[in-house]
């Protein structure tokens, strides 16, 4: 693992700033209104699932379950979900005002991730007051929901940070990968080839990995933890950027880790690749908004536990559909930063916005450009399935100008209407190739991942671009399309003077919606409108 030289004190002994952690963010939650404290008595079993889904729908608080049905007198008493799960929750954890645009708070997200700080090893901290290990391990003793009535058990592992280390670089991965518990001291997990810890597993084989995971700590670990860094990027090091200073990390004991010190919770395990030792996973309500298949998969054998006095056991649902998005939809706000800036390092520029939706969490890309040449979206398009979190992302990939905002549909409605012409190539195919095992529109005698390591995509570019191949028209002052029909901004700086005059009764456009009008600004960019 890759760390600052600096090799911090020990903070806690020292009686210093223990730095940002789940109790500090549950601070700022509570502070700005955004946190509801459950004293009422709530079943684990499918209860805690219905509450946070119907929450999250309303786009409510995070919520901290505090009296849980045969957990009053627990190890673990506290439950925490819903605390990232809307856009004022986001600006909160930036430090954004209420109200910044979805592309003003993906810009800054770009921008912080260009500034990495790595983090460094503290001797102890809050995690280590209580280590359970031996007989006494016994994952039960935590308030780990059953979220669905279709699931096949217990998910542990759902908005946790699943840490492995590159055999050969030494290079962390923090990951966030679903886990069920199927025993005492076991917790089958879903193991992708091409993620992040899944090339690790293939380095350490045919040993068994070492793995350590963590519940509960400041919440831009599994922001950043479901997001599709690049290999050579270390998530301590963007979770450092978010907060503006390193993240501080603990040696586990059992395993050749480190985790935050001031977590809530940690598990430390091994897992093996022989499939004599895996175990039925699933079914799981998963992130299409389907239930998807049960199948044998890897198992962490957990060889210890470390966890804070009163510890507060953190999760959250799958099952993203139309109205009812999550927690992991709203991580497309980094996810879109880092696209963005991926594709700027493969030298694809012209790029004024990008957004993964949120509904298809991120299988879904819209990019603005500022169109420099012919095949610009194509590169785009082909730069991004070519990217490791391809797996999961950029399965229809849709390209249009600076003068469609890509987060209002209406436009972007109008753009596919006029923009695109499937007989003159505006419309690409490419595949079948290697796509998301959870995606039902693929047969499943083809999504089996056990079987080939990935599901099967056919990915799509809509391409909603002026098409270069119509030639520059004198009858549209050498335009390739039309000009666009607008008001004259003259006209219009006198409608606006003399609005109230009309008596219409109704206040005038805004700035935003003037400049709709009239395209003064854009025109001087994009002289095509």
């Amino acid at each position: 693992m890759s760390t600052s030289t600096d090799r911090a004190e020990d903070l806690q002994q020292q009686g210093g700033d223990p730095g940002p952690d789940l109790r500090s963010w549950l601070a700022t939650l509570d502070g700005a209104g955004q946190l509801a404290r459950i004293g009422a008595e709530v079943d684990w079993n499918e209860e805690i699932g219905a509450i946070t889904r119907a929450n999250l729908a309303l786009n409510g608080p995070g919520l901290l379950f505090e009296n849980i049905t045969g957990y009053q007198d627990a190890r673990c008493t506290k439950f925490l979900t819903s605390a990232v799960g809307s856009r004022r929750q986001v600006q909160l954890m930036l430090g954004l005002p209420e109200g910044t645009s979805d592309s003003a708070i993906v810009q800054h997200l770009r921008k912080r991730f260009q500034n990495p700080i790595e983090p460094r090893v503290v001797k102890s901290g809050p995690v280590q007051e209580n280590v359970v290990e031996g007989a006494d391990i016994d994952l039960e003793q935590f308030p780990v929901p059953k979220w669905h009535a279709a699931d096949g058990g217990r998910y542990i592992d759902t908005f946790c940070g699943v840490v492995t280390e590159d055999k050969f670089t030494g290079r962390d991965n923090i990951g966030l990968y679903r886990g069920q518990i199927v025993d005492r001291d076991k917790i089958a997990k879903l193991l992708v080839p091409s993620q992040g810890w899944g090339q690790h597993f293939e380095e350490y084989k045919p040993a068994p990995m070492p793995v350590a995971i963590v519940y509960g700590w400041h919440d831009v670990l599994p922001f950043c933890a479901g997001s599709p860094f690049p290999k050579n990027v270390c998530e301590w090091d963007m979770m450092g950027a978010l907060l503006g200073r390193p993240v501080d990390l603990v040696a586990c004991e059992t395993v050749p880790l480190h985790v935050p010190a001031s977590a809530e919770i940690v598990v430390e395990g091994w897992i093996d690749p022989d499939p004599a030792t895996f175990m039925m996973e699933g079914p799981f309500a998963e992130y299409p908004g389907f239930v998807g298949d049960a199948g044998l998969q890897p198992v962490v054998k957990v060889t210890r536990i470390m966890h804070r006095d009163n510890p507060v056991m953190r999760g959250t649902l799958e099952g993203i559909r139309p109205g009812l998005f999550n927690e992991d939809s709203i991580t497309n706000f980094a996810r879109s930063a880092i696209t963005w800036n991926t594709l700027e390092d493969l030298g694809v520029g012209g790029i004024k916005d990008l957004w993964m939706t949120e509904v298809s969490n991120g299988q879904n890309t819209l990019v603005q450009i500022h169109k420099r040449y012919r095949g610009h979206a194509q590169q785009i398009a082909s730069a991004l399935w070519g990217t490791g979190g391809s797996v999961w992302f950029h399965k229809n990939v849709t390209v249009v100008e600076e003068d469609i905002d890509i987060h209002d549909p209406v436009a972007l409605d109008w753009a596919l209407s006029y923009r695109v012409n499937a007989g003159l190539g505006d419309v690409a195919f490419f595949g079948p190739g290697m796509g998301s095992a959870l995606d039902p529109s693929t047969p499943p005698e083809k999504n089996d991942g056990a079987k080939y390591g990935t599901g099967q995509w056919t990915r799509m570019l809509i391409d909603a671009t002026r098409n270069w191949e119509i030639d520059p028209q004198p009858k549209w002052g050498g335009r390739r399309f039309p000009p666009t029909d607008r008001i004259e901004p003259d006209l219009e700086s006198r409608i606006a003077a003399r609005w109230q005059e009309y008596g219409i009764g109704i206040p005038y456009l805004d700035d935003e919606g003037r400049e709709r009008l009239t395209l003064a600004e854009l025109s001087k960019r994009l002289p095509e409108v």
